[in-house]
Order: structure tokens, then C-alpha cells, then sequence
């Protein structure tokens, strides 16, 4: 993965898990290694970041546990360049992250671009919890629909049952505030595609934290052991 870099890979590693797991910014990172004697500049870093973060979260879905039948799904508000975009997420009952997806637009085909990307990977839940959203509703009504067209074991598949509730869905709402937390002081993403492998990279610190990975077992690894088992 880092072969013809001239850093070494524990020194990409450590920028990386730094920047994505806690509020430190580019420049806090450049004066970081500086101080260690590693002179590397911050546009370095975030280009590591944009390079690599995606590639790790590939490695990752290969390994991550599987989720629950009843999922939480929500979208979120992120700012690229100035205009607000939509990161729609859906984590399961015992709140575990089950998908994201990042997406210019909010409406219908978002909504279902992202289930469709979810049901594909996790297969049907039994139950799915949205807030008043029409879209989400549309959405899974149709992804639900296609699944069970497409579906060639002739088992007769239940329809995914629609939970709307505002007050329900206060769990993931919370959960979108860890990753709002961390990206609240980037100030902004200059472009989408890189915004789409930085936030790749923060919700995949977000579900090693969760203990998602098939090898977290007890003790759990710690996150520079599970980076470095990831880059391996």
C-alpha cells in the first residue's frame, strides 16, 4: 500500500490516526512531527489522508462483524465549500454503524442509492426506524421492492416494516454527533471528493472505536494495533 513513499509507513500511519480519530488540525500535525524531527508538510498529510483513508476502510468492511436486523436510518448536514451537503447514515440496535453514504444531493435517488448500497452489503433488515422524512419512506419502500423482485430463493420475504418516529430515531441522531465532532474543526471541506475519503476515514475510526472488527475481541486491540493491523 505505501510502496515508492518517501516517509515511512509508521510515520503516514500515526498522521493518519491522528488526524482522523481526534481535533487536531493539519498544521497542529506539521508542528507535531516537526518536533519529533520528521519534517513533513501539512498538504502532505492531507493528501495521505485523502489517498489512504478510503483504502483502509476497504480493509476494514472485510473484516467488520455482522450487524442486526433493525437498523436506524438519518441523514446529516456537512459543509463543502461554503454549501451544505448530506451525509446519510444508518446504524443498527445495538448501534453499530451499518453503512454512510456522502452525497451532493438530498432527495430521493441519494436516499436510495444509499439504502441500495446498504441492503446489497447487509443484506434486509426486518426493521427500519426514520424520523418524518416522505423520501427515506419512498426510498425504502422501492430498494424493498426491487430486493424482494430480484430475489431467487422463492422464499416468500417479509416486507421490511417502517418505523416513523422522531423520538426513536434519537440514536442515531446522537451517534451523528461523534462524527460532527471531529469534523466541526476542519472548518469546512474544500472539495467533495476529498470530504468523501476524509469522512471514510472518521466514520472508520468511528466503528473501530464501536468494536465492529471481527478480531475486537476481549481484550479488545487498541486503535494503533488494529491501524497497523489494517495496513499490513
Amino acid at each position: 500500500m505505501f510502496k515508492g513513499r518517501q516517509f515511512d509507513r509508521s510515520v503516514i500511519l500515526l498522521c493518519l490516526r491522528w488526524y482522523l480519530a481526534y481535533n487536531l488540525s493539519l498544521r497542529d500535525l506539521e508542528e507535531m512531527m516537526a518536533e519529533r524531527g520528521i519534517a513533513v508538510d501539512h498538504a502532505t498529510i492531507h493528501r495521505w489522508t485523502v489517498r489512504y483513508a478510503p483504502l483502509l476502510l476497504e480493509r476494514f468492511n472485510l473484516s467488520k462483524r455482522a450487524v442486526t436486523g433493525r437498523w436506524h436510518v438519518d441523514e446529516t448536514y456537512i459543509k463543502v465549500r461554503g454549501r451544505w451537503m448530506y451525509l446519510y447514515r444508518a446504524i443498527d440496535s445495538n448501534g453499530d454503524t451499518v453503512e454512510f453514504w456522502f452525497s451532493e444531493r438530498r432527495n430521493l435517488t441519494a436516499a436510495k442509492r444509499f439504502l441500495s448500497r446498504a441492503l446489497k452489503r447487509h443484506g434486509r433488515p426486518e426493521r427500519i426506524v426514520i424520523d418524518g422524512s416522505q423520501t427515506n419512506r419512498e426510498a425504502i419502500l422501492a430498494c424493498d421492492t426491487a430486493t424482494r423482485l430480484q430475489d431467487l430463493s422463492r422464499r416468500e420475504l417479509k416486507p421490511i416494516q417502517i418505523r416513523q418516529s422522531r423520538y426513536l430515531n434519537n440514536r442515531i441522531e446522537q451517534d451523528h454527533r461523534r462524527i460532527k465532532r471531529r469534523v466541526r474543526p476542519m472548518l469546512g471541506f474544500k472539495s467533495m471528493d476529498s470530504a468523501r475519503a476524509i469522512l471514510s476515514g472518521i466514520e472508520m475510526i468511528h466503528v473501530i472505536r464501536k468494536g465492529q472488527a471481527k478480531c475486537a475481541g476481549s481484550p479488545r486491540p487498541s486503535l494503533a494495533e488494529q491501524f497497523e493491523w489494517l495496513a499490513a
